[in-house]
């Protein structure tokens, strides 16, 4: 994928890898076919969705949850697949307003987690790459 493909499909390419490398690195391609999803499947993805916000809270606190994303999430999604889906894999999680004070089943583990940890890192080599091309919030140096 080129730099000219990946901003016209509306995703975020860097110009330097996570390890200061050449290459490009893209934010924003992973999002789900919502039209697509049975009622079954939405549910799942929201199960991770959820657990990853939740992860991200117990792990590295409530300001953390701001880098919730569907790039770290698929990671979630991977691990379970791999491990299989189990009861003690799931608990039920308090309202959320952005579940319209719903209670429902989330994510938890060792794959929630290890999305979380994705999910930092992803949201550092964003920040690294807006002070690079000078652009976003850090366009300019604060005063």
């Amino acid at each position: 994928m080129t730099r000219y493909d990946a901003r016209r499909s509306g995703a975020r390419a860097a110009r330097t890898g996570w390890n200061g490398s050449r290459g490009i690195v893209v934010f924003g391609i992973v999002r789900p076919c919502t039209h697509r999803l049975s009622e079954g499947l939405r549910t799942e993805w929201m199960a991770h969705l959820c657990g990853l916000c939740l992860a991200l809270r117990a792990d590295h606190g409530q300001f953390a949850r701001i880098v919730t994303n569907y790039d770290g999430l698929i990671v979630s999604v991977l691990t379970e697949a791999q491990t299989g889906t189990t009861p003690a894999g799931r608990r039920t999680a308090g309202p959320c307003p952005l579940r319209a004070m719903r209670t429902a089943p989330v994510a938890k583990g060792e794959g929630a987690r290890l999305a979380a940890a994705v999910s930092l890192v992803l949201a550092s080599a964003k920040v690294r790459d807006h002070v690079a091309d000078r652009d976003g919030l850090l366009a300019r140096r604060p005063v």
